[in-house]
Parts: structure tokens; sequence; C-alpha cells
């Protein structure tokens, strides 16, 4: 089998590569990075230089693939973050189509059956929706929450005003370290076993804001660290202030928004993965958010 990753060589990239090249297949790796070439060549894998935003380039990327790894990239400066999202979601389903590719695994998210108020997560309902329609493809859409990796964003809080928090996180947020969202999408592309258009929730712990902080504030031995829950215009300000533009600290905040309200994890909560990861907030305080906190 030959698979195409998007991606690159990031957090959940490198590990699906790596598994699947050691399940004797071959990979295509695509990265908007020249310099990431070398390396994706010494897993084994063949890398396909060039921006997803490139309809004609992820076309000829595609060629040859019996499945695909779809996620869609950040783009920090865009004044209109579902329409990009879109753009790219098109172009997916443009170099899907064009090679008659049977198999696709996307990266959505918590949230994507709103539809509308998740935030930056919309766009991830429309991808769903646009793969869905696609002829003959059989999608499976992982839909992971938090990533526990955002929580690096605390650090700076911590040191300069003594506490964590965000416009949510009086409710228990679902939360998850990408090595387990490697490990899920690396399963399905190996087993291929989905038909259709189906969901996959993920989640590796549950905490409350206050027990978050708890959880990270003991590894830096700052236990007495206390989640303070914002208003949704003092989040949008600070992001604001932190270098954020208007649409990225609009959309987070509105995600924040949902989270607090409960819809955005309604449906997450109405069908939880029977089986959680591995990774638990304590293993990512202790192995990954001290280190940084103290680097």
């Amino acid at each position: 089998m030959h698979y195409v990753i998007t991606g690159s060589l990031g957090h959940t990239g490198k590990p699906i590569t790596e598994g699947l090249l050691k399940a004797g297949h071959t990979v295509t790796v695509i990265t908007s990075k020249a310099e990431n070439a070398d390396a994706i060549d010494a897993l084994g894998a063949k890398p396909a230089v060039g921006d997803v935003a490139d309809a004609d380039f992820l076309r000829n990327a595609f060629a040859g693939a019996d499945a695909a790894y779809l996620l869609i990239p950040a783009d920090w400066s865009t004044t209109d973050w579902r329409a990009f999202q879109n753009r790219i979601a098109d172009n997916f389903v443009a170099a899907i189509e064009s090679n008659d590719i049977r198999f696709a695994v996307l990266l959505s998210s918590v949230g994507a059956h709103m539809g509308n108020g998740a935030g930056p997560v919309d766009g991830l309902y429309d991808a769903e929706q646009k793969l869905a329609r696609v002829p003959g493809l059989n999608s499976k859409f992982l839909r992971p929450p938090y990533f526990m990796y955002n929580l690096f964003g605390m650090i700076g809080m911590v040191k300069g005003m003594g506490i964590m928090g965000s416009n949510f996180g009086d409710n228990p947020v679902a939360l998850i370290h990408t090595d387990d969202i490697a490990d899920a999408a690396l399963e399905e592309l190996l087993n291929l076993n989905f038909t259709g258009s189906q969901v996959r929730y993920l989640a590796g712990d549950e905490r409350t804001g206050a027990e978050i902080a708890r959880v990270l504030g003991t590894a830096v031995e700052k236990p007495e660290t206390p989640w303070v829950v914002f208003t949704d215009e003092q989040n949008k300000q600070g992001m604001l202030q932190a270098g954020m533009n208007d649409e990225i600290a609009t959309e987070y905040t509105n995600l924040g928004s949902a989270m607090r309200g409960g819809e955005y994890q309604a449906d997450f909560f109405a069908n939880k993965p029977a089986q959680y990861g591995k990774i638990k907030l304590e293993d990512f305080a202790n192995n990954e958010f001290a280190p940084a906190f103290r680097a």
C-alpha cells in the first residue's frame, strides 16, 4: 500500500510515517519546508515539498496513493480562518478525486458536530461534510479534544501572574496528547476497515480547570496556582496583547465560549470512546510541562 501523509514531520505526521514504513508500506510526506526533505528521506519516505493551498501540487503529490492522512494546517496570519480551511479541504477533495483514492483519515476535532460557534473547528465541520460527499471514498474523522501541548501557553501566565486560566474550565475538559492521536490514526490507516463516513472520538484524560492548574502547578512546585475563568472579552484582549490578530483572537475566544457553555463537548460526552489513550495529564505535566517551565 502507498500512503500520502499531510502535516509534514509534525506531532502526528512523523510517528504515523514511521509506523507505516515499519509495516512495510511506502509513504509520501507532504511538507511546506524544503529543509525537511532530508529528514523525510532519512526515514525512508518520499518528500513532496509544496503548499497544500496549491491544488495542482496536491493532485500530483497524491498520485499513486491508496490512502491519505489529512491535516489542515493552521494559518496564524489569516483574516478568514474558515474560508482558508475550506480552500484546503477543497484541494484535498480534488486531489482524492483526481487520483481515485478510496480511504482518508481526517484529523478533525471535538466540536465538529456543531457547524457553527466552535471557532476554528467550524471549518473542520465543513471538511467532514465535503469528504462525506465524495463518491466511493471511505473516510474516518478523528475527533480529539483539547491538546495537552496547548497548555504550554500557561507557562508565561504562571511566571508573570501566578495563575492559569482561559474563558473555560469550570466544567470537565477532555484532554489528549498528540502521541495518542498518532496511535489512533496509524491504527486506522493500517487497518482500513471503515466504510462510508465514520466518526471516532479520542481522549486521554478529563479534568476541570482547577485540576489542570493543580497538576501542572504541582509539577513545577507551585501547587497553589489557581485556574481563573476569564470573561470572553478578557480572553480576547489577552490574545490580542499577545500578538494575535483579531480573527485568531475572536475564533479562539468563540471556541472557549463553546467549551464553557457545554455544546462543544456535548456530542463527545454522548459518544465517549470505550478506551482512553495512554498518556494522562500527570505524565504530560512531569515529562514535558515541567522541563519546559524550567528551561
